[in-house]
């Protein structure tokens, strides 16, 4: 019995054949893959006459009249134009004359292409120019600088949204305002207008005060008396203000640093106080600089009373504070030149 054999069910079927329009589109979009905008470029700079060739001197024809027919601006077509010269002229691809309508040849490799492209037109300005320096000094490529500057709302939500994008946009708005004036007074008036960013800024302020007291001790060697004198300050004094600064230089960045400042400071001002407390001489030195400056500070209180025009506010209670005054400055008398007849 012979048995009759569906074909369909035995034999797979067979491949469509290709079809030429996929297998250029594959092809030009390997090209374009392995070579970015050096292909786009190529079209350019092998059907675009250089400037100042007249156009019967060659099949090439105009930037503008390849845009038209490309159905795009010639400004787009020039940026093309522009990369490809620049390139040129560093050796990596063949001049503009020694090529010719639909003629092909090897391409740089894709990373080179940001390197001689200026999407923008802002990076011919003087603007795009100064944005695309220091993007050359940070060591990354000026389009990415150019597209962060033309979408600060971009980089507003970048900023708001990731800590990291932030500390970085501090850092560089530190960076920025050292050299610009009419921005640190910009910020300075955000500052004190912002009642959060103004006791935030005392309270470093403070912190700031407190690590400046413990980095002159430790760098100069001196301290200076609750009285205000600048005295020599002991080795083991010195040595405890640099080991407290050592501390706090070693923080991180993100480290807050008020609590290092406070205990530094509180430390260093006890020893100060028992340093003096504990050489009779600097006491006694001490005590005379505060009594002549609580002296000189009365003294110039007292002159700056008028009474021209005493009878204007004349109370009684103010005769009664002057009585008492003139008392006390008695006893201070009296008690000073006992002391002073009491010397040998």
């Amino acid at each position: 019995m012979t048995l009759a054999i569906d074909p369909t069910e035995t034999t797979a079927a067979a491949p469509a054949p290709l079809s030429d329009l996929v297998a250029r589109d594959a092809r030009e979009f390997g090209v374009y893959a392995r070579t970015g905008g050096w292909a786009f470029a190529l079209m350019v700079a092998r059907s675009v006459r250089p400037g100042g060739q007249a156009a019967g001197e060659t099949p090439k024809v105009s930037a503008k009249e390849f845009a038209e027919l490309a159905e795009c601006s010639p400004e787009r077509v020039m940026r093309y134009y522009r990369a490809w010269d620049r390139a040129a002229d560093d050796g990596l691809v063949p001049q503009f004359e020694t090529l010719q309508p639909g003629q092909d040849v090897r391409l740089p490799d894709s990373d080179a292409w940001l390197s001689y492209y200026s999407a923008r037109s802002s990076a011919t300005s003087e603007r795009g120019t100064a944005i695309a320096e220091a993007a050359e000094a940070e060591g990354i490529r000026p389009t990415k600088a150019l597209e962060v500057a033309e979408n600060p709302t971009a980089l507003r939500a970048a900023i708001l949204a990731d800590p990291s994008t932030a500390r970085a946009a501090r850092s560089a708005l530190l960076d920025r305002i050292r050299e610009d004036p009419e921005l640190q007074a910009e910020l300075a008036r955000d500052v004190v207008r912002t009642d959060d960013l103004k006791k935030a800024v005392a309270t470093e302020s403070r912190a700031a005060d407190k690590i400046g007291y413990v980095r002159q001790i430790a760098e100069s060697g001196q301290i200076r008396t609750p009285a205000g004198q600048t005295v020599e300050a002991p080795a083991e004094l010195r040595e405890e203000a640099e080991r407290h600064l050592s501390l706090i230089d070693g923080l991180e960045d993100d480290e807050d640093t008020g609590e290092w400042a406070v205990e530094a400071y509180d430390t260093l001002k006890t020893l100060v106080a028992d340093t003096v407390e504990a050489d009779p001489e600097l006491r006694v030195r001490e005590r005379r600089t505060k009594f002549y400056g609580s002296l000189q500070k009365a003294t110039r209180a007292f002159e700056e009373l008028t009474f021209d025009d005493a009878g204007d506010f004349y109370e009684d209670d103010m005769v009664r504070r002057l009585e008492e005054l003139q008392q006390a400055i008695g006893s201070c008398l009296t008690a000073l030149r006992g002391a002073a007849g009491a010397r040998p």
